[in-house]
């Protein structure tokens, strides 16, 4: 293989018994998963159920087991070469963190696809107990899967904790084998995009700061009234600040202060922690401080009030 060619990654996360190791198997034990590729499988972690290459239809298949400290771009690297790899299949420790693996790998990898499994019986234990873990394989995964799901289990709790951390993934509950349901549950946005004026709640904010982030040429024009903190710094021109809250997407130590640039003629008469209520018109243009297109608040009103309730946003 040569090193400058793109290798493609397909990455499956979750914690042991989620039914990672039984996905690889039955993807390798089809002849679907095969257009003549050699395939490096790269094992993080030892469960239950072991890979069985005696009942593999897929030729070419390499294993290697990997710990924590293998997660170098340059070991990686050469277990691609060892093997003369076209591809990897990474099965992922649930307990190891994925920007680790991300920053790790050699610069001609490219995630393919990202899948996350999960045991519907003890996932609420884990996302209670080890949010950040978690949160961490959900945020960035195409399709979420909850494996052993059960009549008695409600999928809008499920739903719910997935689409705090990701949007846009797809989610499937598998009740047997042969009874998989995919997620169908809508998401309506709390406000009404349609209202002359949007107002936004203090417990709404972190739901329209993603939307509006995410979809931002959907607000083109909309005129809104939230409330938030001011941050001023003197290398600001007099009629701009930041406008934003900080935002819990996971846990406390995940808490980052979700900022947008606002422009107000009379912007020096506020300060850095002034909580304040803005009627503003959303502008989607260019701007220096993103060093990209993004959304403007061009502010017609802005004036001191109490701290929003809660003071930290949250999904």
């Amino acid at each position: 293989m040569m090193g400058n060619l793109e290798n493609p990654v397909y990455l499956f996360t979750g914690f042991l018994g989620s039914g990672k190791t039984t996905f690889i198997q039955d993807l390798l034990s089809g002849s679907d998963f095969y257009n003549g590729e050699r395939t490096l499988v790269l094992l993080c972690e030892e469960g239950e159920v072991e890979l069985d290459a005696a009942q593999f239809e897929v030729p070419d298949v390499f294993v290697e087991r990997i710990e924590q400290e293998d997660l170098d771009p340059a070991r990686l690297d050469a277990l691609v070469e060892k093997h003369s790899a076209d591809r990897v299949i990474i099965e992922y420790n649930g307990m190891w963190m994925l920007e680790e693996l991300f920053t790790s790998t050699p610069g001609n990898w490219t995630i393919y696809q990202e899948m996350m499994f999960a045991d519907a019986s003890t996932f609420m234990m884990y996302n209670t107990n080890m949010r950040q873990l978690v949160f961490d394989k959900m945020k960035t995964a195409e399709l979420v899967v909850f494996n052993r799901f059960s009549e008695d289990y409600d999928q809008m709790d499920y739903h719910k904790l997935v689409r705090v951390a990701n949007r846009k993934s797809n989610i499937c509950y598998e009740y047997e084998i042969d009874n998989v349901v995919f997620d169908e549950i809508q998401d309506p946005l709390p406000y009404d995009m349609e209202a002359p004026i949007i107002t936004i709640r203090d417990d709404w904010f972190a739901e329209w700061y993603r939307d509006l982030t995410e979809n931002q040429d959907n607000y083109e024009g909309k005129k809104i009234k939230v409330k938030g903190l001011v941050a001023r710094d003197q290398t600001l021109p007099d009629d701009y600040l930041v406008f934003g809250r900080h935002v819990m997407t996971c846990c406390e130590a995940d808490i980052q202060f979700a900022g947008l640039v606002a422009v107000y003629t009379k912007a020096t008469k506020f300060k850095t922690g002034d909580w304040v209520a803005i009627d503003a018109t959303i502008k989607i243009q260019q701007e220096k401080m993103y060093g990209e297109e993004g959304p403007v608040l061009i502010c017609s009103k802005i004036r001191k009030c109490e701290p929003a309730d809660p003071e930290v946003a949250t999904f």
